[in-house]
């Protein structure tokens, strides 16, 4: 098991019993997701963690793969499930290859946590048909406060937080046009600190 899989574990039923934050901020994007979703589409989503997202999206495709690092995420996420036979719930990295096989990708709050940003961008790429859409919300702490680079070090240190990464908004876009998609949508919300919604297309 990776150190990152073996933190989620840890962490996984307190972060199943956390709440939301940003319920509103959290509904749009669950909201302008759907409006890009078609009753014919298999779905891969990455960093799934309990699951949540995919449950919430379910009803508006033909099938998703959602998939997370850490077992006991996927072992929540698969008894939250109530037996939705669109759904397949699996232990995958980020990363993992699957040529051409989904006509979109999801990523929610998960490329700020991935070390090789633009290696997994790549593989997501590959992951698509021709015309595929990718569609993410992430956190760009580059843009936050700035004791974020003082601050988590300690807590990692501790052992209270993973891997996390502080591109920029202006940089989050960058590797995504970097990795061969298009950008048709973006939007920040909340704006502190700037979660950046994109839904891209692969070119």
């Amino acid at each position: 098991m990776t150190e990152t899989a073996a933190f989620w574990d840890k962490h996984a039923a307190k972060y199943a019993a956390s709440p939301i934050k940003d319920m509103d901020s959290y509904e749009r994007g669950m909201a302008r997701t759907a409006s890009y979703l078609k009753p014919s589409d298999r779905v891969l989503e990455v960093g799934c963690g309990t699951g949540s997202s995919a449950i919430k999206l379910a009803p508006h495709v033909g099938s998703i793969l959602a998939t997370d690092v850490s077992p006991k995420m996927i072992e929540i996420a698969r008894s939250k499930d109530a037996g939705d036979h669109k759904i397949e719930f699996e232990v995958a990295q980020t990363d993992a290859p699957m040529s051409g096989q989904f006509d979109v990708v999801l990523g929610f709050n998960i490329f700020h946590l991935v070390q090789n940003v633009p290696g997994t961008l790549t593989q997501l790429h590959s992951a698509l048909k021709p015309g595929g859409l990718f569609i993410s919300k992430t956190p760009c702490l580059g843009n936050g406060n700035i004791l974020f680079p003082i601050l988590i070090p300690v807590m990692q240190l501790i052992g209270k937080a993973p891997y996390v990464g502080m591109f920029s908004v202006k940089k989050w876009d960058q590797m995504i046009k970097e990795s061969g998609f298009e950008l048709v949508e973006t939007g920040i919300f909340p704006k502190r600190p700037p979660s950046r919604f994109v839904m891209a297309r692969k070119l």
